[in-house]
C-alpha cells in the first residue's frame, strides 16, 4: 500500500485555506486512566507481555484534559472503575445528540460492565437515556458530520445498531464497513473536522480519512459525498493520526502524524500536538479518550 497522501488541487488548496475557520465550544466526557493496563487482548494494538506505565499514561492523559480547557472547552468526567481499565476510552461509552445519549453494548465480555457505569452517569447527569438491544461501541463507531450520522461496522458494532441508531435519533445513518483489524472503530479512520454546519458554523462539514481502513463500496461512499476531504496516508493513519477531535478551528492530533499535520494546515486548520502514546497501547488515543456531549443539562 503507498504510504502518499492523495494530491489535492491547488485551486482546492487555495480555496480551503482562504476559509476562516471558527473555533465552536464543545462539551467533552473524559475519565482518568488510574487503572490503565493491558491485561488482555481484543484489538491488534493490545499486547498484555508489552510492560504498560500507568503513571505516564495518566501524565499524557492530563495533557490531554489540559489542552481542552485551555482551549476554553468544557470537561465532564465519570469517575474510573477498578478493574475496568478500558473506561479511559470514554467515546466508546455512548453516542449523544440534542441531550438525548444512546447507550453502548459493548461486544467483548471485557467491557461490558462498563456500559451500566456509562449510562448510569448519563441519567445522574441529565440525559434522556436511550438504552440499546444492539451491540454498539458508541461515538467509537458513530460520528455526526453536519446532519448525518457516519456509522462503522465490521469489527464492533453491528449492522443492526445503525438502523438502530438512526431510530433513536430519526438522523439519515450512512453505513460503512471498516476492513483493517488495526482501524476497528470509525474514529480510527475518519476524523471529523467541523463539529458544526450551518449558521453559525460551516456551510458543509469536512472530514478527513483513511482510504484503504474501507471496503471498495465505503470508499465510494466517501469520495462522492466528501469530495473535499482530506485523504489521509496510511503511516499517518498507522499512528492514529486520524483518532483526533476538532472544534472546528483547533485540531488535536498525535505529533507522529507529520503528514496529516501539514495537510490540516493547507487547510486553515490549527494542529495542536498531544503525545498518547502510552495509551495507544491498549488501542485508543485521542479521540477514543474523548465523548462530544451535545445538549443535556450541567
Amino acid at each position: 500500500m503507498s504510504a502518499t497522501p492523495t494530491a489535492t488541487p491547488a485551486s482546492d488548496v487555495a480555496s480551503a485555506t482562504s476559509t476562516e475557520r471558527v473555533q465552536q465550544h464543545r462539551r467533552y466526557l473524559m475519565c482518568r486512566p488510574e487503572h490503565f493496563t493491558v491485561s488482555y487482548s481484543i484489538n491488534p494494538w493490545m499486547e498484555p507481555s508489552r510492560p504498560t506505565d500507568t503513571d505516564l499514561a495518566l501524565r499524557q492523559w492530563q495533557a490531554l484534559y489540559d489542552t481542552y480547557t485551555e482551549l476554553g472547552h468544557d470537561i465532564e468526567l465519570i469517575d474510573p472503575v477498578e478493574g475496568l481499565p478500558d473506561m479511559v476510552y470514554t467515546a466508546n461509552g455512548g453516542f449523544v445528540i440534542d441531550g438525548v445519549a444512546y447507550g453502548p453494548k459493548f461486544r467483548f465480555r471485557e467491557r461490558a460492565a462498563e456500559a451500566p457505569a456509562f449510562i448510569d452517569w448519563f441519567a445522574a447527569n441529565g440525559f434522556e437515556v436511550a438504552e440499546p438491544v444492539e451491540v454498539n461501541e458508541g461515538e467509537g463507531d458513530f460520528l455526526l458530520v453536519g446532519d448525518t450520522i457516519l456509522a462503522g461496522t465490521g469489527f464492533r458494532s453491528t449492522g443492526d445498531s445503525h438502523r438502530e441508531v438512526g431510530e433513536v435519533f430519526s438522523r439519515e445513518v450512512v453505513s460503512l464497513t471498516l476492513i483493517d483489524p488495526r482501524f476497528y472503530h470509525l474514529d480510527t479512520a475518519i476524523a471529523v473536522l467541523d463539529p458544526v454546519e450551518g449558521p453559525g458554523g460551516v456551510d458543509k462539514a469536512n472530514i478527513a480519512y483513511l482510504p484503504n481502513a474501507f471496503d471498495e463500496r465505503s470508499q465510494a461512499i466517501l469520495r462522492e459525498r466528501y469530495p473535499d476531504a482530506i485523504r489521509v496516508s496510511d503511516s499517518d493513519g498507522a499512528v492514529f493520526g486520524l483518532n483526533s477531535a476538532s472544534d472546528g478551528k483547533n485540531v488535536i492530533i498525535s505529533p507522529r502524524a507529520v503528514g496529516f499535520e501539514a495537510q490540516l494546515r493547507e487547510r486553515g486548520y490549527t494542529p495542536v500536538k498531544v503525545d498518547l502514546s502510552e495509551l495507544l497501547l491498549g488501542g485508543g488515543g485521542i479521540k477514543c479518550c474523548t465523548l462530544e456531549l451535545r445538549g443535556g443539562s450541567r
